[in-house]
Parts: structure tokens; C-alpha cells; sequence
């Protein structure tokens, strides 16, 4: 009878082995399903990051776009303003010239002034007189110093004045250069897509560089810069109105109309007064040639009469003797002292006289001449809107600048 092998270890019922088919399998259909759940939330994680991404591409394009337009619009306002500013220093700068010339043209009025009085101050004797004139030609210095001040301050004031508005509108250049520059930039970013063959991985892009400022500073800084310039073009206006060229050159013609007419009006007394001491020269000439005439009739009749003279004389003469109160002087030597004391005191009047014609004549010939330099002023006036240069007027006395006490 033969024996059977059997291999030796531990056997398992058909129950367990079942039951072990159907664990595994159990298993299996477990594994499957989580892994349908990782691939599910994959898909799903896969659908949220396009959906972020494309979202987030889209808002990024968004706000770039919006940036660009805010950029843009602020590039705008500093552009217009830098305009208005170049417009008004170009309006500053011509007012300026326009008080520099109106200064420029106060010299030669002030020098003709001035020559008036030094010429004026050769008068001599009685004629030296304060008279209106020198009070209106030394009134006419006053106005035209102090229209030189006033036009030297307004010309001060609009120089201080274009160096603000200078610095403003290289502010406004530097603002309106960086808002081009950023522009730009912020332009070529928007131009760029996924596809562009420029775009690259960078290390730590989202680092904060430093000088980097937040949009509220960014904003505040244009505001600031337009603001200043509008404030500057605001006072640079006021300058202006403020500089009002015609009336000092209003005035100034007012005060040498009335220097002239007073010129002329003393001129015209002084050529009265001439001529009336002409006259009363002439007529006392005449006097004296009467008088020195009638002389030389006495004394013809006195040569004539040499010896009843002599008897006159020689009893004159024993008359002195005459005591007390008995000694009296006769009528004949009254007379001829009388004739004698009358001619000698119209030459004298005569002497007088010449001189003060000559003073007259002198004076009269000073006034004629003030009146001839005061008619470069007349052409000055007639002339005026052309360009022409500034020459000094030398006075009398070969000065250009006179001290006026």
C-alpha cells in the first residue's frame, strides 16, 4: 500500500481564503476611489488655477491699463500747466523789458533836469531867485527819482519772480519726465502677453525697491507741484497788474508839462522885464546927454563970463570972511553943486542899470537855453516806440552826473 506526501505548514479553510479574495478586493475598489477623489480635486485644483490665473492675468492687464490712464491723465494736467507757466513767464518777462526800457528812458529826462538847474545857477546878482521854475525842475527830480525807485523795485520784483517761476516749471519738467518715463514702462508691460518672446522667470519680483513711494505720495507730489505753479503764475499776475508803467510815465509827462509852462511864463517876465530896463536905459541915456549938453552950455557961458566970474569968485571969497551967522553960502554955488551932485547920481543909475540888463540878459539867455534842452524831451516824446540807444546829455560845464543839493 502506498503513503501520500504532504508538505508541511499551515492550511487554510475555504472560508478564509474567501474571505481573503474579497478583503483584497475590498481594498482594491477603496484605493480606486480615493484615487478618483485625488484626481477629481486635481482636475478641479487643475480648472481653479487657470481660472485664478487667467482671472488674475486679466485684473493685472486691468490695473495696468487703469494706471496708464491715470498716468496719463496726470501727464496731461502737468503739461497744460507747464504751458500756462511758460505762457505767463514769456508775459512776466515782457513786462519786465517793457520796465526796464521805461527805466532806461528816465535818464535822459532826469539829465535835462539837471542841466536846467546848473544852467540856472549861473544867474547873477537879483536875478539869482527861487523862482517856481527851480521849484518845479527840482520837483521834477523828486518824481523822476522816485519813478526810478518804484520801476527799479517792479523790475527787482518780476526778476525774484521769473527765478520761482523758473524753479516751478523745472519741477513740473522733472515730474512731467518721470511721468514719461513711467509711462513707457507701463506701456510696454501692457503690449506684453504670454506668448511675448521677452517674458522670463526673475528673481524675487515682488521685492520692494527702495525710493519706492505709495500711490496716495505719488499723487500728492503732482498735486503739490501743480499746485505751486498755479500759486506762482497767481503772484506773477499781481506783478503785472501791479506794474502799471503808464501811469508814472503819466505822471512824469504831467510834472514836465507843468515845468515847461513855468519855463515859459518865467521866460516871458524875464523878456518884459528886459525890455522895460531897456527903455528906462534908453530914456535915462537921453537924460544924461540933456544934462551933459545943458553942462557944456554953462560951461561955455561960464568961459564966457570968466571975469564977472572972477568977481563972483573974489567976492565969494572976501564974503568968507564974513562973521558968525553972516557967513551963509550964495545961490550961485548952490546951483553948480546941485548940477554937478544930479549928473554924477544918473551915472551912477547908469552904471546900475547896465549891469543889471547884463544880469538880465544873461538870465533871459540861461531860460532860452533851458528851453532848448528841454525840447530833446518834446522830440523824446514825439519819437517814443522806437528803438534808439541812450545818450548821456553832457552838461555846461562838461560833467554827466551832477550832484543836486
Amino acid at each position: 500500500m502506498a503513503t501520500l506526501s504532504s508538505k508541511p505548514g499551515l492550511r487554510y479553510s475555504v472560508s478564509d481564503w474567501a474571505t481573503n479574495n474579497k478583503q483584497i478586493s475590498h481594498t482594491a475598489e477603496n484605493k480606486r476611489n480615493v484615487s478618483h477623489e485625488i484626481r477629481q480635486e486635481g482636475r478641479a485644483l487643475r480648472n481653479e488655477t487657470t481660472s485664478k490665473t487667467n482671472w488674475d492675468e486679466y485684473d493685472s492687464t486691468r490695473r495696468l491699463s487703469d494706471r496708464i490712464n491715470d498716468v496719463t491723465r496726470w501727464k496731461e494736467n502737468l503739461k497744460a500747466c507747464a504751458q500756462q507757466l511758460d505762457a505767463e513767464m514769456d508775459a512776466l518777462t515782457l513786462s519786465k523789458e517793457e520796465t526796464e526800457r521805461a527805466l532806461a528812458a528816465t535818464l535822459l529826462p532826469l539829465e535835462v533836469t539837471a542841466e536846467c538847474l546848473n544852467l540856472r545857477e549861473g544867474r547873477r546878482g537879483m536875478e539869482l531867485v527861487c523862482d517856481p521854475v527851480e521849484a518845479e525842475l527840482k520837483k521834477e527830480v523828486e518824481v523822476i527819482d522816485g519813478a526810478q525807485r518804484i520801476l527799479q523795485q517792479c523790475i527787482d520784483q518780476a526778476f525774484e519772480q521769473l527765478c520761482r517761476l523758473q524753479e516751478a516749471r523745472q519741477q513740473l519738467t522733472i515730474d512731467l519726465q518721470d511721468k514719461i518715463e513711467a509711462l513707457d514702462v507701463d506701456m510696454s508691460c501692457l503690449s506684453l502677453t504670454i506668448r511675448s518672446p521677452e517674458i522670463s522667470l526673475k528673481p524675487n519680483p515682488t521685492r520692494v525697491p527702495p525710493g519706492s513711494t505709495t500711490p496716495q505720495q505719488w499723487e500728492q507730489f503732482s498735486r503739490y507741484n501743480i499746485t505751486r505753479a498755479k500759486e506762482e503764475m497767481q503772484a506773477s499776475v499781481q506783478i503785472r497788474e501791479n506794474n502799471n508803467v503808464q501811469n508814472d510815465l503819466q505822471f512824469n509827462t504831467a510834472q514836465r508839462m507843468t515845468v515847461e509852462f513855468a519855463l515859459r511864463k518865467r521866460t516871458h517876465h524875464e523878456e518884459q522885464a528886459y525890455h522895460e530896463m531897456q527903455w528906462q536905459l534908453k530914456t535915462t541915456q537921453e537924460e544924461i546927454a540933456e544934462l551933459e549938453k545943458d553942462i557944456c552950455h554953462l560951461e561955455e557961458d561960464m568961459q564966457a563970463k570968466t571975469a564977472p566970474l572972477k568977481l563972483v569968485h573974489t567976492r565969494l571969497e572976501n564974503r568968507i570972511k564974513r562973521p558968525g551967522m553972516d557967513l551963509c553960502r550964495d545961490e550961485v554955488n548952490s546951483t553948480t553943486a546941485i548940477i554937478l551932485h544930479s549928473l554924477q547920481s544918473l551915472k551912477q543909475h547908469e552904471a546900475q542899470m547896465m549891469e543889471d540888463l547884463s544880469r538880465k540878459q544873461d538870465a533871459l539867455s540861461l531860460e532860452q537855453r533851458s528851453n532848448q534842452t528841454r525840447q530833446c524831451l518834446t522830440l523824446g516824446v514825439q519819437t517814443e516806440g522806437l528803438p534808439s540807444a541812450v545818450v548821456p546829455l553832457t552838461n555846461s560845464s562838461g560833467r554827466h552826473k551832477l550832484d543836486l543839493a
